[in-house]
């Protein structure tokens, strides 16, 4: 625990002293103040004293207080920590896992929002011109209507399960006795979502791995969604190359899908192996050059990976790039709780990440692909972020939607989020659904009771 006294904020400060270490290994005091148009917040690690103070303007309302108070604490916790630590970081004094939705409110409050991230959040110039490039990458998708609506569909079911893999996805073989539950259950809450859809935006099928159900099971959810498909970008995340048949690719293809995610995560067969994956890197060229000719086509590569160094991430993005998909998304490992990775694994060193998500920025640029959205994790190596590059005119809607958090999101299946907006994304609602499949499977009407309240 911190001693503050902003007990409500003990767990903003904690996010931020995650950055550096532990917070059981410091001994850490925070005391706010606040009076003649100044705020002051005291920080002591460890005995050394650090204080801060900040002017401030009257504040609109009770709310705004409330978040310039927040800003202004993680702020001095972090320039705290990193005189403390001797040590900047990328993102500086930024927790959230959208900056980009924060550099929006900079620039719709003031007209810009550069100053702001280097001089004030402490986030290095090369950080906020990639924030910038995902700004201008977003020209002509970003919408800020509150009718648009995106619709999400969740299967979570795959053929094996990844070591660094968190989500609630089973090994579908395991499952097997579940799964014509789940399939029949989701098709009742597409079939009820549907009325909750204003202007439909996108459709995305995530996973878990879709097209890891067989093609009549498959063929069932598509029918669903088939009655609410009105020609819009269509996406499913094909995911695993031991999975994607030339059968299932032709049946997505039948119903309209106009993008899909074939997600090698590296080309190392060593990696592969280790990670719990069973397929090789042929294997996943063979199954990109199958889908590449009938739909956009995203890889998904993981900077990080157990064993990796650079060399071998560098490998791997030069073959996707060499494959000439329409995204590719680099993501920087993360260790979740609930990962077979977090068993073994507490923290990781963030310098050789660093290194490879520098390598991916630099050679995706130079080889015309352009950052398009972002977002960060917790537990992230190095303290870094995920990034979705595209080739022009290629952006996924869905993700920058999602990401944004600027479009109603009618979610259906276990684990799926539904997102209700407001004021552009000002204010949102949500309404999750049970994590696991057993648990969906008890409380289906009770979801589509609370998604009633969420959206009508």
């Amino acid at each position: 625990m911190i001693d503050t006294n902003l007990e409500h904020l003990q767990n903003d400060l904690k996010e931020v002293v995650n950055l550096f270490a532990s917070v059981d290994e410091l001994k850490i005091r925070h005391r706010f103040t606040e009076g003649e148009g100044k705020v002051v917040n005291t920080v002591t690690v460890n005995g050394k004293i650090f204080a801060y103070g900040n002017l401030v303007k009257e504040f609109k309302d009770e709310i705004e207080k409330k978040r310039i108070i927040k800003r202004y604490a993680k702020l001095s916790m972090y320039k705290a920590l990193s005189k403390f630590f001797e040590k900047d970081l990328p993102w500086g004094a930024l927790t959230g896992i959208r900056p980009t939705k924060l550099a929006y409110q900079q620039l719709e409050e003031t007209g810009e929002f550069t100053e702001f991230f280097t001089d004030t959040m402490k986030v290095s110039k090369e950080k906020t011109l990639l924030t910038e490039r995902v700004i201008n990458s977003q020209k002509g998708i970003y919408q800020t209507d509150d009718d648009n609506t995106d619709f999400f569909v969740f299967i979570p079911f795959c053929p094996s399960r990844c070591r660094y893999c968190s989500f609630i996805s089973a090994d579908i073989k395991s499952a097997e006795r579940y799964v014509d539950q789940y399939v029949d259950a989701l098709i009742d809450e597409i079939n009820y979502s549907a009325r909750f859809i204003r202007k439909l935006r996108s459709i995305y099928i995530g996973g878990g791995t879709p097209v890891a159900l067989s093609d009549d099971r498959l063929k069932k959810v598509l029918d669903a969604i088939a009655k609410i498909n009105t020609g819009v970008e269509y996406t499913v995340e094909a995911g695993r190359p031991d999975a994607i048949t030339k059968s299932n690719l032709k049946l997505l293809k039948d119903y309209g899908v106009t993008r899909v995610c074939v997600n090698p995560q590296t080309f190392s067969d060593k990696t592969l192996k280790l990670l719990g994956r069973n397929h090789t890197a042929e294997q996943v060229k063979e199954k990109f050059f199958m889908a590449k000719d009938d739909f956009v086509t995203n890889m998904d590569l993981i900077a990080g990976l157990d064993g990796e160094v650079l060399e071998d991430f560098k490998n791997s993005l030069d073959t996707a790039i060499s494959l000439s998909p329409d995204n590719i998304t680099v993501h920087t490992l993360c260790i979740k709780r609930g990962s077979y990775l977090a068993e073994s694994e507490q923290r990781l060193s963030g310098e050789q990440v660093e290194k490879m998500v520098d390598y991916a920025h630099k050679t995706l640029g130079e080889n015309g692909y352009d950052p398009y959205y972002l977002y960060r994790q917790k537990y992230m190596a190095g303290n870094l972020e995920n990034v979705g590059y595209t080739k022009p005119n290629k952006a996924c809607i869905y993700n920058v939607d999602a990401m944004e958090e600027i479009a109603q999101n009618v979610a259906c299946g276990a684990n799926a989020i539904s997102k209700r907006v407001y004021f552009g994304g000002r204010r949102i609602e949500r309404s999750a659904s049970p994590k696991d499949v057993a648990t969906y499977l008890q409380k289906i009407e009770q979801i589509k009771e609370e998604k009633y309240k969420l959206f009508s």
